[in-house]
C-alpha cells in the first residue's frame, strides 16, 4: 500500500484517539452534570483514563508518541519529508503537531491526566452493573 496514504490514514487515528481524550473529558463533565449515565460506563471511562495516562508517562519519560514516529517514518518512504502531501494529510497534521517547547507538552499532558484522574474521583463510574430493568 502507498506509504504516504497509510500515513494519512494514521495521521486520521491519531486525531480520533486525541478527540476521544479531550471530547471524553467534556462529555464526562458535561454527563455529570446533565446527569447521563453513559458517562459512568466502566469501560468507556478506564479506557479513557488509561488513554490520557500512556501519554502523560510518553511526555515524562521523553518517549516519542509511536503514532508521531510511525507517520514520520511513512512520510519519509513516500518521500515527502515528514510534511503531509495531500490536502486531508495537511488538515489533519497541523490540528495535531504545534510548535512549541516540550517542556509545554509536558505540562498540558501531565495536567490534563490530573483532571482526568481528579475526573474519575469526582464523577467514578459505576463499578457494578445495573439491574437488568435499568440499562
Amino acid at each position: 500500500m502507498n506509504p504516504a496514504l497509510l500515513a494519512d490514514l494514521l495521521v486520521a487515528v491519531h486525531v480520533a484517539f486525541v478527540a476521544f481524550i479531550v471530547l471524553g473529558e467534556a462529555a464526562i463533565l458535561a454527563g455529570a452534570a446533565l446527569r447521563w449515565g453513559w458517562v459512568r460506563h466502566r469501560g468507556f471511562r478506564l479506557a479513557h483514563v488509561a488513554a490520557i495516562v500512556v501519554v502523560a508517562l510518553e511526555a515524562v519519560c521523553g518517549v516519542l508518541c509511536p503514532l508521531t514516529r510511525w507517520e514520520f517514518e511513512l512520510r519519509e518512504r513516500a518521500g515527502q519529508g515528514g510534511r503531509p502531501g495531500t490536502f486531508i494529510g495537511r488538515l489533519l497534521h497541523d490540528l495535531l503537531y504545534y510548535d512549541a517547547p516540550p517542556w509545554v507538552f509536558l505540562v498540558a499532558y501531565v495536567a490534563f491526566a490530573l483532571l482526568v484522574v481528579l475526573t474519575l474521583v469526582f464523577v467514578p463510574p459505576r463499578w457494578k452493573r445495573p439491574p437488568e430493568g435499568n440499562r
